[in-house]
């Protein structure tokens, strides 16, 4: 009995080594070819929004996908660092308002879903994301 118990508890051990793998959420997302894309949709999003355009009016749309796409790598714990200014000397003198933000968020939301992005992982990245709204509103 005591053999049969330990074997069950070895299997469960094993199975559930297997069933807790856990990837991390740049990997959920689908690496760096996946944010690039995701990048690339927000960029088009923007573009085609008359609200939140002209906060991107002298903005270096290459610089900004190269940072953006650093900052959602390293919010989904990939392999690299976030080289960018920190979210305040970026926002500093937009004055972003509330209804603004949570435009861009459904237009980053936009962005995930044309990439087939799941929602699951959507919450996931977003939910990282959070901390950096007051760094952004009202500057």
């Amino acid at each position: 009995m005591v053999k049969k118990l330990l074997v069950i508890a070895t299997c469960v051990a094993i199975l559930s080594g297997c069933a807790s793998r856990s990837d991390t959420l740049y990997e959920e997302l689908g690496g760096q070819a996946k944010i690039n894309e995701i990048v690339e949709n927000f960029v088009y999003e923007i573009e085609y929004n008359n609200t939140i355009l002209p906060y991107f009016a002298d903005t270096d749309i290459d610089r900004f996908m190269e940072k953006f796409a650093e900052q959602l790598c390293v919010f989904s714990g990939g392999p690299c660092s976030y080289s960018g200014d920190t979210m305040e000397q970026v926002h500093g003198g937009m004055n972003i308002t509330e209804a603004d933000f949570n435009l861009t968020v459904d237009l980053f939301i936009n962005a995930m879903n044309k990439a087939n992005v799941p929602h699951t992982v959507q919450n996931k990245l977003i939910n990282r994301m959070t901390h950096t709204r007051e760094q952004m509103l009202y500057l």
